[in-house]
C-alpha cells in the first residue's frame, strides 16, 4: 500500500448532502470552550464553525480547508502561524498569527476567515485532537446522510467502487466507456446455508 493510499481523509458527497448544516453546528461546538451544544451557545464570543455548506447549481457542498500538500497559505503567512502537523494537516497557531490575512487572499479555495473579535485567522484543522483520540472529525460525526466520510484513502475508494458497482448493475448510473455492464436478470438465491446462518446469526454460542 502506497503512503498515498494510507492518508486520512475526508471524502465529500456533494449528491448526498441536503444542506442541514449539521456540520457547521458540529464544527461550532467542537472548537468551543464548553465542548457541548447548550453551553456553546450561551459563550461570548460565540464559537465559530471552520465548514460551511455552499450552494452550487443544484447541489449543497460542505466546503472546507483541503490541507493541500503545497499549501498556498503556509508559504505566504509571514510569522510562520501557519504550519503542517505530523498528520500533514495545516494548523493555524493563533498566538503568532498577526491578522495581515494575507493566507485568504493565498487560498484557492476561499477557506480561511478573519475573527475580527480575536483578530486572527481561523480554519479547519482537522479535528486533529479527536483524530489522536482515535475519534472522527466533528463533521462527519454529526453528518445523518453519509456526505461526508473518513478513512483512509483505501478505505473510502474501496467503499465508493462497491457503490458505483451496484449503480452500474441496476442502471442508476450510466457507464461512461466501453465497457458495458449487463444487469442480473434475477437477484441469486441464497443458499440453505446463508439461511440458516441468518437465522442464527443473533445467537451466541459459548
Amino acid at each position: 500500500m502506497s503512503q498515498r493510499e494510507q492518508e486520512l481523509i475526508i471524502y465529500i458527497d456533494p449528491s448526498r448532502c441536503m444542506g442541514c448544516r449539521a456540520c457547521e453546528i458540529a464544527c461550532a461546538v467542537e472548537h468551543s470552550v464548553s465542548k457541548n451544544i447548550y453551553g456553546a451557545v450561551l459563550e461570548v464570543p460565540k464559537p465559530m464553525y471552520r465548514v460551511r455548506v455552499v450552494v452550487a447549481d443544484s447541489f449543497n457542498v460542505p466546503m472546507r480547508c483541503q490541507h493541500c500538500e503545497d499549501a498556498p497559505c503556509i508559504n505566504v503567512c509571514p510569522t510562520k502561524a501557519l504550519y503542517r502537523s505530523e498528520e500533514g494537516f495545516v494548523l493555524v497557531n493563533p498566538l503568532i498569527c498577526i491578522g495581515c490575512r494575507m493566507c485568504m487572499l493565498a487560498c484557492p479555495f476561499g477557506h480561511p476567515r478573519y475573527d475580527i473579535k480575536a483578530k486572527t485567522i481561523i480554519k479547519c484543522d482537522f479535528c486533529v485532537d479527536r483524530i489522536r483520540e482515535g475519534k472522527v472529525p466533528a463533521c462527519v460525526e454529526a453528518c445523518p446522510t453519509g456526505a461526508l466520510r473518513f478513512g483512509t484513502a483505501e478505505e473510502l475508494l474501496k467503499e465508493v467502487a462497491v457503490e458505483r458497482a451496484k449503480q452500474l448493475i441496476t442502471g442508476t448510473a450510466p457507464a461512461l466507456g466501453p465497457v458495458v455492464y449487463k444487469p442480473p436478470t434475477e437477484a441469486p438465491k441464497p443458499s440453505p446455508l446463508s439461511i440458516l446462518h441468518d437465522k442464527y446469526s443473533s445467537v451466541r454460542w459459548y
